[in-house]
């Protein structure tokens, strides 16, 4: 007997499907909160970080600059 047999006689495809389904709707989610028009200022906020040079970023989240 081999393998192929074995597996395919237990019934474990259907986890197959439901990991697959279970996939594409956490992606979806995690694809719609990232376009969420009221996330838009949040992820300008955050794409300008790297160019900025530390004294806004800082008087945004309430803490003092030197």
């Amino acid at each position: 007997m081999k393998l192929t047999d074995v597996m395919s006689g237990a019934g474990l495809a259907i986890y197959a499907e439901i990991a697959l389904i279970i996939f594409l709707v956490v992606f979806l989610l995690i694809a719609l909160r990232t376009w969420w028009p009221t996330r838009r200022k949040e992820l300008e906020d955050h794409g300008g970080m790297p160019l900025d040079d530390g004294r806004q970023a800082g008087a945004a989240h309430g803490r003092r600059t030197p």
